[in-house]
C-alpha cells in the first residue's frame, strides 16, 4: 500500500518539477506520451488501492447490482474500471464506492481534474 502511494506521488510530482518537458513544440509526441504515462500511472495506482483495500480490509467498491467479482481477476478488473471512470469522468453508476472508498474516489477525481490544468500551466510557463 505504501509503495503504491509512493509511485502515485512520484508520478504526480513530475508535473510540478521544472524542465521535464523537452523540445520546443507545445504539441509533440513526447509531451503526449508523457501525459499519457502520468494518467496511466494514476489510473493503475488508484485501481491497486481499491483492490488492496478489497482484498485485505473491507471492500471499498461494489457493483450496483450486487454481483461483486468472485475471482481475483474480476475484482482487479472492477477496481481498474472504477478507477478509470472516476479519473476521467463522474462515473456511470454501475460500480459505486463504499465507506472509505468514497474519500479515495474524491481524491482520485480531484487528481483527475488537476492533471490537465497542471500540464497546460506547466507547458505555457516553460514556453515563455
Amino acid at each position: 500500500m505504501v509503495g503504491t502511494g509512493v509511485c502515485l506521488f512520484m508520478s504526480l510530482r513530475t508535473l510540478f518539477v521544472p524542465n521535464r518537458m523537452r523540445g520546443g513544440n507545445f504539441l509533440s509526441l513526447e509531451n503526449f506520451l508523457y501525459l499519457g504515462m502520468v494518467y496511466f500511472t494514476v489510473l493503475v495506482g488508484f485501481g491497486m488501492v481499491y483492490l488492496i483495500f478489497g482484498l485485505y480490509a473491507e471492500p471499498v467498491i461494489t457493483e450496483a447490482n450486487g454481483n461483486g467479482g468472485v475471482s481475483f481477476l474480476q475484482k482487479a478488473g472492477m477496481a481498474v474500471y472504477f478507477s478509470a471512470m472516476t479519473l476521467f469522468s463522474v462515473g456511470h453508476g454501475d460500480v459505486v464506492p463504499l465507506g472509505a472508498g468514497r474519500f479515495i474516489a474524491i481524491l482520485e477525481a480531484l487528481v483527475g481534474y488537476t492533471i490537465p490544468a497542471a500540464f497546460v500551466a506547466r507547458a505555457v510557463l516553460e514556453r515563455e
